[in-house]
């Protein structure tokens, strides 16, 4: 379809329906937008400083016991 008759047509709809064309334009313009973009590299995370941050940590090995006894010390007995 040609720009003038495209518009013609756009401009001839009410204006509610001309906010709707409009708004689905910007729909549609987003959408494939993020379809072409590429999709990020991701890197290691070796590297980062958050690795092996609870490496020697005793009392993480047993982690359900260490929500347990940390509910237990913040909640209280439940039933006290």
């Amino acid at each position: 379809m040609e720009n003038k008759v495209f518009y013609n047509k756009f401009e001839s709809l009410p204006i509610e329906a001309e906010k709707q064309v409009l708004a689905f334009i910007y729909f549609l313009q987003k959408r494939y937008e993020s379809k072409s973009k590429k999709p990020r590299e991701r890197g290691s995370i070796i590297n980062k400083k958050f690795v092996g941050l609870w490496e020697n940590r005793e009392d993480l090995k047993d982690s359900s016991l260490w929500i347990k006894n940390l509910r237990r010390k913040e909640w209280g007995e439940i039933g006290e």
